[in-house]
């Protein structure tokens, strides 16, 4: 069970919409260290938080929990000593297979982990401006769709890394700064809800102010998909409809970015899976950067490279 220092910190965690993994041992044979029930969090940058098992069971643990956050689907990572028949008859050192992924760890003691990798990604928020039943129905909608709905005030406002849209909804109060905000912020989606002969008007006022065309032609408006929608709750459906048009479109600019790819390295040392990240160990060699699973892996990389430079 995650402990209630875990539970606080992932709390937080969440509270301000970044993204971590949970890990929780559900399975461990002696002599590991770990026995099940143990956890910890997992966050970004490769930082481990609790406890999941020794050093080289921590780094499967982190590499793995990388690349499920990159996903954003949890996993099953089994962890079976070097040379197990059971990790695959082949030999191979990494087997995927039905949402789980299977590793042969070169430095485990003996016996065998699994470890349920579970991503905690916040919902990409859609920041909403005004006091209208049409901002009410997108409070109420959004997240049946996975969105959280932020309610702001013209332009005092800060955009997140991953924020997704901003909708103006005001009717004419504070509807130039937070357009304004928004479009500064390059927020994806940009939509204001308005007549089209209003929505004229407004865009006029912000090229009078000095918003270049170029950002200007990003305002959707009237908001939303051209669906024939007349009450608050059909406005806020097409609404809703092109906010996710924008998030879903594969390889489109305005996709909201996500956790940076998951990286992972081989020891070329024990051939161990490695997260590639600042808190792994590593040394730079030939220009390149590489990554070992503990100091000793790289302190024998060091020696071999310094023995062959004598030869």
């Amino acid at each position: 069970m995650i402990s209630g220092a875990l539970t606080r910190r992932a709390q937080a965690l969440a509270e301000r919409g970044e993204p971590f993994v949970t890990a929780t041992v559900v399975r461990a044979q002696r002599p590991t260290s770990a026995v099940a029930g143990n956890t910890a969090i997992v966050l970004p940058d490769g930082t481990v938080e609790g406890f999941v098992g020794g050093s080289c069971a921590e780094h499967s643990v982190r590499a793995y929990a990388l690349k499920a956050l990159e996903s954003g689907e949890a996993v099953l990572l089994r962890i079976l000593p070097f040379g197990d028949r059971e990790a695959d008859p082949a030999g191979e050192e990494v087997v995927f297979q039905d949402g789980a992924v299977t590793v042969q760890n070169p430095c485990l003691s003996g016996g065998a982990i699994e470890v349920f990798l579970e991503p905690a990604v916040p919902a990409p928020r859609v920041l909403v401006e005004g006091e209208t039943p049409i901002v009410r129905a997108l409070e109420r909608l959004g997240p049946e769709l996975g969105l959280d709905i932020v309610a702001v005030v013209g332009g005092d406002f800060e955009p997140r890394p991953g924020d997704l849209a901003l909708v103006v909804a005001g009717h004419g109060r504070e509807e130039l700064p937070a357009l304004r905000r928004g479009l500064e912020a390059g927020l994806p989606y940009v939509g204001l809800v308005a007549s089209r002969r209003r929505s004229a008007g407004v865009l006029g006022e912000l090229r009078g102010d000095g918003v270049p065309d170029g950002l200007l032609a990003r305002i959707d408006t009237p908001a939303g998909l051209s669906l024939g929608a007349r009450t608050p709750g059909e406005i806020a459906l097409s609404i809703l409809a092109r906010v996710v048009e924008v998030r879903r479109a594969p390889g489109a600019a305005e996709d909201p970015p996500g956790p940076a790819p998951a990286t992972t390295a081989v020891d070329p040392i024990c051939g161990m899976t490695v997260a590639a990240v600042e808190s792994t160990p590593s040394l730079r060699h030939d220009g390149a950067t590489v990554y070992f699973c503990c100091e000793g892996c790289r302190a024998a990389f060091a020696a071999q490279r310094e023995h062959a430079a004598a030869d």
